[in-house]
């Protein structure tokens, strides 16, 4: 049993690229037909060719010493014709095989990078925060954009070769079946160094993905405009270049050893491979001495030799090349293979519109995979329609990754969270998400215009929509648009020309537009007002309930004196809850909330 499962395991792996080939032909069907079709009308002309100049040769031979040399030029000449047709066609072929070629990629590489970014899509949030899945992702970009055209490159090859080598082979037969064997131990010794290094180089490759993506991190701080300041600032440009330099020189020295190495074999098992041919050269040369071969025979003869030769070296080296792709088409499918934790169910039920009970967070505890503490711990909380509840506490104490499970980014290790009595895992995900809007503290600036930037809040509504602007004018980012070249047609940051960069507390009035913008039921703030002057900060508060309409709302902030309109007050700390009130209620408490409030409010007096 379990040498049939390895057997079957081996099959799998060496058959790979089947599924690769089949990625292929989705992303073109008409570009691989024409590909298949030039390769089979390739690998027949040579033979044409030469076979046609053999023909020229005996003919002008056996004329050498005519009477009528018009006569005997006229029966040179159809053939001289013919090949000049077969130049022709060739040379149309290898144009088309050009432009099939080029377009081909380019249709494959959009394709698989479509694939990788809706695997990207699909993948939890729990693979983004993995260090192991950075390294897959790393792997599968650097494979998918070439290595399954690569494929079908090798194997229009290998058929073209193939095809070349089978016309070649029938031709030496006729001369000696010896020579086949010869031609082929000539060509082993390199495909088996192509193969050995292949694997060294994918084995290599693999060990050395996180340090090919520190170097890349490197390069990216030098040139982000996130880091550009604070590079200049403490002159850290020199250090990250050497240390970007230092991992490079330690790639680069690694690499060209193996590539030494592989030289070296190469070039003894293609001397090796000389010898032989050079001594089935010599056999050709001596049978058309004794007169047993005419001169069109000789040359017949070293023309098949040497296209044989290519043609088996080349065949030879498109199957070792498909050996070394199948290595590497297992760091593609190591990504795509990657299963989601966050499922929808088998039958969802429709999400309440309205939500009549509220959301209840029922004894919830959770913990990353990749952690030995527990983030959360035996959370229970209401939140009732229309209500406004705050989270409040030290960094750390679990606040954010509370609102991560309210929107299934993941769910809970134990307990449940319901809404009307429901649990979330019954809901389709899409449904449920599109019922909550947040605003996280470490929100996207995205480099498209104002007015994009706030309907990515919700892209269901039409670019121009008049909620837009309202959404705007509820969080204060439409006085800041207003005074932009274009108002809302202006690319926001300097990522595109013209585009116009905006201060922090600006950047978050936009994307706290971007939360109002979506008709959601529940809205959740994490800071909102962290990164605005005080001014803007108590104008989004002090009417807070307007802004958030009839909504649920959800408000993590550190600074208490934003949240007493809140109707119930969490104070959390290491990932429970610790006391729950009203502002009025946990002042008397006098406990964590009550000291934390204090704490601040000594810093205004």
């Amino acid at each position: 049993m379990k040498a049939g499962k390895i057997i079957k395991s081996k099959i799998k792996q060496a058959t790979r690229f089947i599924p690769a080939l089949g990625l292929v032909w989705q992303s073109s069907p008409g570009w691989t037909i024409a590909r298949i079709i030039l390769v089979s009308i390739q690998g027949i002309l040579p033979l044409a060719a030469i076979y046609l100049a053999k023909l020229i040769i005996d003919t002008v031979t056996s004329n050498l010493r005519a009477a009528n040399p018009s006569a005997a030029f006229d029966q040179i000449l159809p053939l001289l014709i013919i090949a000049g047709i077969v130049t022709i066609i060739i040379s149309l072929c290898q144009s088309l095989t050009e432009l099939v070629n080029t377009a081909h990629s380019q249709k494959v590489t959009d394709y698989m990078q479509g694939i990788i970014h809706a695997k990207s899509i699909e993948a939890d949030l729990e693979y983004y925060e993995n260090a192991k899945y950075h390294d897959a992702l790393q792997r599968a970009q650097q494979e998918a954009p070439y290595r399954p055209p690569q494929i079908l490159n090798r194997l229009a090859e290998a058929g073209q070769n193939g095809i070349s080598l089978v016309a070649m082979i029938g031709l030496l037969l006729s001369l000696h079946w010896g020579i086949i064997g010869i031609l082929l131990v000539a060509a082993i010794p390199a495909v088996l160094v192509r193969m050995k290094y292949s694997r060294v180089m994918y084995y290599w490759q693999r060990r050395r993905t996180q340090l090919e993506r520190q170097s890349m991190y490197l390069g990216w701080m030098i040139t982000a405009d996130q880091y550009a300041k604070e590079i200049r600032l403490f002159d850290l440009g020199s250090w990250f270049s050497k240390e970007y330099l230092k991992i490079r020189n330690k790639l680069y020295q690694e690499r060209l050893s193996i590539a030494t190495k592989r030289s070296i074999a190469y070039f003894l098992a293609q001397a090796t491979a000389g010898i032989f041919v050079f001594g089935v050269f010599a056999f050709i040369i001596y049978q058309t001495i004794q007169g047993i071969l005419l001169l069109g025979d000789l040359v017949l003869y070293y023309q098949a030799l040497q296209r044989g030769q290519q043609n088996l070296k080349a065949l030879l080296t498109s199957l070792s090349g498909l050996y070394e792709d199948n290595l590497f088409l297992a760091n593609l499918y190591e990504f795509l293979d990657l299963k989601p934790k966050i499922v929808e169910p088998e039958y969802p039920k429709l999400l309440p519109q309205p939500i009549t009970k509220g959301i209840i967070f029922d004894n919830v505890s959770f913990q990353y995979t990749d952690s030995a503490r527990q983030a959360l711990k035996n959370i229970n909380l209401t939140i009732k329609p229309g209500e406004t509840i705050a989270l409040v506490g030290e960094n750390g104490s679990g606040k954010t990754t509370l609102i991560k499970l309210l929107c299934r980014l993941y769910d809970p290790t134990s307990g449940n969270i319901t809404i009307d009595g429901v649990d979330l895992r019954d809901f389709k995900i899409a449904d449920l998400r599109k019922q909550i809007g947040v605003i996280f503290q470490d929100y996207a600036k995205y480099h498209f215009t104002a007015a994009e930037n706030i309907r990515l809040g919700n892209i269901d509504i039409l670019p121009g929509d008049h909620q837009i602007r309202s959404a705007a004018c509820r969080s204060g980012a439409d006085d800041v648009i207003q005074r932009l070249p274009q108002k809302y047609d202006t690319i926001l940051g300097k990522l595109f020309a013209q585009g116009e960069e905006l201060s922090i507390g600006q950047w978050q009035k936009v994307a706290l537009a971007r939360a109002f913008l979506r008709d959601s039921q529940v809205i959740v703030l994490d800071e909102p007002t962290s990164a605005m002057d005080p001014k803007a900060e108590y104008e989004v508060f002090s009417r807070f309930r307007e802004l958030i309409k009839d909504q649920a709302a959800i408000l993590i902030t550190h600074r208490l004196s934003t949240v007493r309109m809140a109707d119930r007050i969490y104070v959390m700390e290491q990932g429970s809850i610790v006391e729950s009130g009203t502002h009025s209620e946990l002042i008397k408490q006098q406990g964590k909330y009550a000291y934390l409030f204090e704490t601040q409010a000594q810093n205004y007096r």
